[in-house]
């Protein structure tokens, strides 16, 4: 099987489609136990709910799931789905009269250029993605990636599709899984810095997204409106508190910078989430070297397996070429 953040034992990833509205929601659930979840804000344009949730002087120490969406502010509502549906397996945190289940979720904005305007995860969304939830995670244009688009800053005209992506690293027992829904202003580079998918130039080729805007280049209208932002949930079976997770979650804002140019704008609502789901012992610096590594290629895969639609070309199309 494909490696994912799945390898990290406990978690599953449900993704929930809607093709026609070009938008949808993704579900990272965490064992019936929860998990230590930190978030690192990266970009200037982020929509969320829950992240205090994730601060480690929180009270609640432990998210039963994480919800990353399409549908932009609007879609915060399939984290009502989320929450109803581990609610109703007694998951959460405990109260008196029953528990309240802990789901912080970060928004992309995919109501431009793809799909309806009117088109946006609900909570019947969210259920979904719980229901469709297991340890194969399909990548691409699926879920929060359906809509999702790369390489915006001569403006959507020239775009190219994003998606979701996941990837997973082994060091001995120790494992760390990254997700990523890439839905960038920039351009997404390979290893070598070369872009794989970007802003693209009327007679072929890339224009070089951060080349353009530091010659002074007009953003192609995109300063209308944050039509952007990556997510990224990273995730190791080594027992993590709260403050480590930082530093892991502060990695995955690294891979970022290197893969997607220019990253964390002030037209992208970045969020990267940290997770320990594991009882494995190994140092945090180790994991946050092995996060970079699997945050990178998660944000890769996810422009490869993306395929175009509406005139927005994507890399798994027929006869594309990276």
């Amino acid at each position: 099987m494909t490696p994912s953040i799945t390898d990290v034992p406990g978690l599953l990833v449900g993704h929930a489609t809607d093709a026609p509205g070009a938008t949808g929601c993704t579900v990272v659930l965490a064992s019936p136990d929860g998990m230590p979840c930190t978030a690192f804000v990266r970009g200037r344009a982020t929509g969320s709910r829950e992240l205090d949730a994730c601060r480690p002087e929180a009270l609640a120490g432990r998210v039963d799931a994480i919800v990353l969406t399409g549908g932009s502010a609007y879609g915060l509502a399939a984290a009502d789905g989320v929450m109803r549906w581990l609610e109703a397996r007694g998951r959460g945190f405990k109260v008196g009269g029953g528990v309240v289940p802990i789901v912080p979720a970060a928004v992309v904005f995919d109501l431009l250029p793809l799909g309806r305007f009117d088109a946006r995860p609900t909570a019947e969304t969210g259920v979904a993605c719980c229901e469709a939830a297991g340890a194969v995670v399909a990548e691409g244009s699926v879920g929060a990636g359906t809509g999702a688009t790369v390489g915006k800053a001569l403006g959507l005209e020239w775009a190219m599709k994003g998606g979701v992506g996941s990837w997973s690293v082994r060091a001995g027992d120790v494992v760390v899984g990254a997700l990523a829904v890439v839905n960038a202003f920039g351009d997404v580079l390979d290893g070598s810095g070369r872009v794989l998918a970007g802003a693209r130039r009327a007679g072929g080729g890339f224009a070089g997204s951060a080349e353009h805007l530091a010659g002074g280049g007009v953003p192609g209208g995109a300063l209308r409106a944050a039509h952007h932002t990556t997510l990224v949930v990273v995730a190791t079976n080594v027992a993590l508190d709260r403050v480590a997770l930082g530093g892991v979650a502060r990695a995955g804002g690294d891979a970022l910078a290197r893969r997607v140019v220019p990253s964390g704008t002030a037209l992208d609502g970045d969020v990267v989430f940290a997770c320990s789901a594991g009882a494995v012992t190994a140092p945090a610096v180790q994991i946050e070297q092995l996060a970079r590594a699997a945050t990178e290629t998660a944000v890769e895969r996810a422009v490869r397996a993306a395929r175009g639609r509406d005139g927005v070309p994507g890399l798994a199309d027929a006869g594309t070429r990276s």
